[in-house]
């Protein structure tokens, strides 16, 4: 096969030209080539009725290892031939993918949560794509909504949070320079929710407090948002990180930064006050 940085080169080089299948294809729809589904937080539940028909039907299975649970897997794949892609590479999936597309087998790509979020699907793709095999993207549920759901709160709350930010930490890919929790907490209305960031949540929250940040600012964890062992830890900047230790999780845990996660102090919204009820001149006298 083609080095996958060639291929990721050559379609940043194509990119110049717009792909005609975005006109003609929007998210949901079934098109020719493998799909990457997202497949969502953990609860089979919250796997798409789209991505739920696709593995279904699929004759071969390439899936994200333990972070997809089992018991979606044992629901909707047990006719497929399933491949974990943990521990692979490009260079070992993209052919995997490829032959059996070519040998007429029905393929799924199935990530977990959403794909186009720290999924690195689109290299995967790109790879593919290189090999003369189309591929699209089947969304999926990621797990910052499965975490809100289980707070039973929103990341966006009026006179709270405006803005969300999805990020991650510092640590073996990512620079120290490209961090940017701190910032987005300092903005204030900004819910901060960090992926990939289990294992440095104690280094993370000292950085808040070295960087002059309030301590009493709301932090939840909730390890392995809508799975059956799903855990809820709740505390502060300041007391996050020695609960997140003594419970011992290193991973799987999507972490909320900011008052939404307490969902304490938010105001009413204009959407059921009566001001989306006003007619037009009423609208513009107000502007």
């Amino acid at each position: 096969m083609t080095d996958p940085q060639d291929a990721i080169d050559a379609a940043a080089d194509d990119r110049a030209d717009r792909d005609d299948r975005i006109q003609a294809h929007a998210a949901g729809d079934v098109q020719d080539g493998i799909p990457f589904v997202g497949a969502g937080p953990g609860d089979p539940g919250l796997l798409t009725v789209t991505g739920r028909e696709l593995v279904e039907d699929a004759d071969l299975v390439v899936h994200a290892g333990s972070l997809v649970n089992s018991e979606l897997l044992d629901a909707y794949c047990a006719d497929a031939e399933q491949v974990s892609s943990i521990g692979k590479d490009l260079e070992e999936l993209v052919p995997l993918m490829r032959d059996a597309y070519e040998d007429g087998r029905d393929v799924v790509r199935l990530h977990s949560g959403d794909p186009a979020i720290y999924g690195a699907a689109l290299e995967q793709m790109d790879a593919l794509e290189h090999e003369g095999v189309p591929t699209y993207i089947v969304p999926g549920v990621t797990s910052a909504f499965a975490a809100s759901a289980t707070l039973r709160t929103q990341l966006t709350l009026n006179g709270v949070a405006n803005h969300v930010a999805f990020t991650r930490p510092q640590g073996k890919t990512l620079d120290a320079e490209d961090d940017h929790i701190s910032e987005f907490v300092e903005m204030g209305d900004v819910t901060t929710c960090l992926y990939l960031g289990t294992h440095a949540v104690a280094e993370t929250m000292d950085r808040l407090l070295d960087d002059g940040h309030d301590p009493d600012t709301p932090v939840a964890v909730v390890y392995h948002a809508s799975w059956p062992d799903e855990d809820v830890i709740e505390g502060t900047v300041k007391t996050i990180g020695d609960r997140v230790e003594a419970a011992g999780y290193r991973a799987s845990a999507l972490v909320v930064i900011g008052d939404a996660a307490r969902k304490a102090g938010y105001e009413r919204s204009y959407l059921y006050d009566g001001w989306a009820n006003r007619d037009e001149s009423e609208s513009e006298a107000d502007d």
